[in-house]
């Protein structure tokens, strides 16, 4: 059988004790002193040894960073003297929608490369707003040869940037008469990007760089970012051009398997000096997730353009409008403009803005996406808080600005997306799916809390007014 796909994940431990959820609150003065074994000893997780010895050396309270809330602690305390409280410093992390616990999990899959865990499971809103009014299918997540990561199927999540050949035309002796195009896969359906107005140095460059060869995806990336230090990842690098400057960038053109453009008056003309440059090279064009959005994917789907990247804002919403609209309808807009104008199948799409956490990738695909591109979430795993003081010329609390080591940079990112990784096999092993490809675009495998509420109450009260959820 061949050698599946596989993300070397190691242990990279956090530079700084992470900000926890829970405090420990103890009335010292109630203990009895004379149980055989304290609760805290019998933790399943070990937590308190580990924060007892940070506690020992830094002298700051007992937050719990890798407490899975299971609280055994406190219902088994003989004389219930133990409780838990939130951390005031863990509500000051990110924003309305960089929430808090998001941060957190991506914090501890950079750490460990695991899926996390809550042992009181999950005990937040029924629904949201974005991508939490959206739920997957999990129907054949009873049948024992889905298994996921433990391995008796292959589940594929491939895919390619590479411009498709259709239909394929044959000669008389039934040799291939179409034009054969190179094809260019990536065995995740996800690359990366730096995300704008926070800090990115050469180190965090070049972590990124490695973790996308590592992973065998891309990192995409401005030509005034690209240092000698990048060289040896350049068949990982994806320059990121414009109609003005890409031919003042010939060497990167000749160098890279993939160039990105952004979109322009000139983009036609500017496709075309690229192919005379190098004719067999993948071409993307960066194009603004807006109201023209759709329409600007038809039109460019006529040209020599192997995949359309969109991005939208850093909270995933569309882009100019007062009222914008957020990721998942967006996306599902780009894709039935290209199904009913008959050409979905020869071009890629990719969205990038507000890519947050592993269901967020599965969820973008089943809505028409080929993939995503993560930005913050990169910075994250390297303890970026998102407290935005970089952006006002602050300090940065973490210090990602002057003592990231692109080894253990690099080693986060990949645990991260490691832990990703299976999350989307775990999720098409439940759904019966063996490949992301087919995926793509499978509404029917998901339910929209949207359409569901319009379906139950809609006759009786009419479509809903608040922001959100319309």
């Amino acid at each position: 059988m061949p050698k599946k796909y596989h993300i070397p994940i190691k242990t990279a431990d956090p530079r700084h004790h992470p900000i926890g959820k829970y405090a420990t609150v103890e009335f010292r003065e109630d203990c009895a002193g004379s149980c055989r074994e304290c609760v805290k000893k019998k933790c399943i997780y070990g937590i308190f040894k580990d924060n007892y010895l940070h506690m020992s050396t830094m002298g700051e309270p007992e937050y719990l960073y890798d407490c899975h809330s299971c609280f055994r602690c406190v219902q088994e305390c003989t004389r219930g003297i133990f409780s838990r409280v939130i951390n005031p410093e863990y509500r000051t992390l990110g924003d309305a929608y960089w929430r808090a616990d998001t941060i957190n999990r991506i914090w501890y899959q950079a750490h460990t490369g695991k899926i996390p865990v809550s042992g009181a499971g999950y005990r937040g809103p029924f629904v949201a707003a974005g991508f939490d009014s959206m739920w997957t299918d999990m129907s054949e997540i009873v049948r024992p040869t889905r298994d996921g990561i433990h391995g008796r199927e292959y589940i594929n999540t491939c895919i390619e940037i590479s411009r498709k050949i259709s239909p394929l035309k044959f000669n008389d002796d039934m040799s291939l008469a179409s034009e054969t195009l190179p094809i260019l896969e990536i065995p995740i359906p996800l690359m990366f990007q730096m995300p704008e107005r926070l800090i990115v140095n050469d180190p965090i460059l070049e972590s990124a760089a490695k973790a996308a060869q590592v992973l065998d995806t891309f990192l995409i990336i401005r030509p005034e970012d690209y240092s000698e230090t990048l060289l040896p990842y350049a068949p990982s690098l994806i320059p990121s051009l414009t109609g003005d400057n890409a031919m003042n960038h010939r060497s990167l053109i000749l160098k890279s398997r993939a160039v990105e453009l952004d979109f322009g008056t000139d983009i036609e003309d500017t496709i075309h000096n690229i192919r005379k440059i190098k004719s067999d090279i993948v071409l993307m064009v960066r194009i603004p997730l807006d109201v023209d959005a759709a329409s600007r994917a038809l039109k460019l789907s006529a040209l020599e353009v192997d995949t359309l990247h969109f991005y939208a804002d850093q909270h995933g919403n569309e882009l100019n409008t007062e009222h914008p609209r957020f990721l998942k309808e967006m996306i599902r807009e780009v894709h039935l403009k290209l199904v009913n104008g008959l050409v979905r199948q020869k071009i890629n799409l990719v969205f990038s803005g507000g890519i947050a956490m592993a269901e967020h990738m599965a969820k973008s695909i089943i809505c028409g996406a080929d993939g995503v591109i993560v930005d913050i979430p990169l910075l994250i795993a390297l303890e970026c808080r998102l407290c935005y003081r970089c952006r006002k010329d602050l300090s940065c609390p973490a210090k990602i600005d002057n003592t990231i080591v692109p080894q253990w940079g690099s080693q986060r990112m990949i645990n991260l997306l490691g832990a990703w990784h299976n999350q989307l096999i775990e999720l098409m092993g439940a759904m019966g799916i063996r490949e992301a490809r087919r995926l793509r675009g499978e509404v029917g495998r998901s339910m929209w809390f949207e359409d569901l509420e319009m379906e139950s109450f809609g006759p009786i009260f009419g479509k809903r007014k608040i922001a959100g959820l319309k």
